[in-house]
Parts: C-alpha cells; sequence; structure tokens
C-alpha cells in the first residue's frame, strides 16, 4: 500500500498533476496545456495516479475530469504516521532486517 502510494508521488510530473488537482478539478486537457506535456504522457500519469488512489475521475460530456482524492491522500498518511510509530521489532516483515540490525550494530535492540 504505502509502496504504491509514495512511488505514484515520486515522480515531479505526478507531484505536480496531484498538487495542482488538490487546489481544484481540472480536465485531462487542462492539464495538457497547463504543463505542456502530450495528453498520452498525462494519461499515462493519471492511470498511476488512479491506481495509487490518489485521483479519481469523471466523465464531463467529451471531458475526463479529474480530482484529487484528499480524504484517502490524509487516510493513507495517518496510517502511515502509525506505522512509523511501531516499533521494528513488532512488524513481522522487519524480522530479518531487524535481527541483522541488531546483529551489526553496537546499540543493544530490544
Amino acid at each position: 500500500m504505502f509502496e504504491t502510494f509514495f512511488k505514484a508521488l515520486g515522480e515531479p510530473t505526478r507531484l505536480r498533476i496531484v498538487r495542482m488537482l488538490a487546489e481544484q478539478e481540472l480536465c485531462v486537457c487542462e492539464l495538457e496545456e497547463i504543463l505542456q506535456v502530450s495528453q498520452p504522457r498525462i494519461s499515462q500519469h493519471l492511470k498511476i495516479l488512479k491506481q495509487a488512489g490518489l485521483v479519481s475521475e469523471r466523465r464531463e460530456g467529451q471531458k475526463r475530469m479529474c480530482k484529487f482524492n484528499q480524504g484517502y491522500y490524509y487516510d493513507v498518511m495517518a496510517k502511515f504516521g502509525q506505522f512509523m510509530q511501531i516499533p521494528l521489532n513488532e512488524i513481522p516483515e522487519f524480522k530479518e532486517e531487524y535481527r541483522r540490525m541488531c546483529d551489526i550494530t553496537s546499540s543493544c535492540c530490544k
């Protein structure tokens, strides 16, 4: 979940798109003009942002209107904050890394 979310935000053009959509809903053609990027490239970026849950799209006649999913964004960020507060040794996916970290550091891991 976090990997897809942050990977989507890790590309500069996608970050710009998300920031603009946080300001207001825009159609694909407006994003093309504002960013001076081709329609296929904008569509590819939007596909990744939609897969990450950051953007939703709706039809308005011939236009595809894009909107920032603010609630989802804040929900994921809150969960990430909680994740960062969990002691590493309590996260099953980090069991091996935690063991190796304890083995190679001089500080005692508990």
